[in-house]
């Protein structure tokens, strides 16, 4: 058995996925827009761009994603990605891009179970937990 985590955006899917891409290390495996899929003459006025299906290798998770109508897109709650980094620095550096135009939960600190820490939504909607744990026995 595999567990994924499948993603809705609002209409911003592919450029969700090019930044994660882009500042989080992940490599896009596949995207397929309503244009490409199977019935294109199915797709809804204005959404031939929007994408239909998307996925990406994420450290070691696939994550994938799709955009859906803007009335149905309502961003994570109650649920978060949980990024595990192997130094201050990069915990720092992660922060600081998802953070930004984003929504703080938790500002990232020291805490005890961690040296770095924090809780927030960045600005596709998504909801993360950044974790540089304490190493074990200290």
């Amino acid at each position: 058995m595999k567990l994924h985590t499948f993603l809705n955006y609002g209409g911003n899917c592919a450029e969700a996925f090019r930044f994660y891409e882009r500042h989080l290390g992940g490599k896009i495996t596949s995207m397929m827009t309503r244009a490409d899929a199977p019935n294109p003459g199915d797709v809804a006025p204005g959404w031939a761009k929007s994408i239909q299906y998307a996925s990406m290798n994420l450290g070691e998770t696939e994550l994938m994603g799709a955009d859906v109508p803007p009335d149905r897109f309502q961003p994570m709650r109650s649920a978060y990605l949980s990024l595990t980094v192997s130094s201050t620095d990069e915990a720092e550096r992660i922060y600081a891009l998802l953070s930004d135009g984003g929504q703080i939960f938790m500002p990232m600190e020291e805490t005890f179970f961690a040296l770095r820490f924090a809780m927030l939504r960045d600005k596709f909607g998504t909801s993360w937990m950044i974790l540089h744990p304490r190493p074990q026995g200290a």
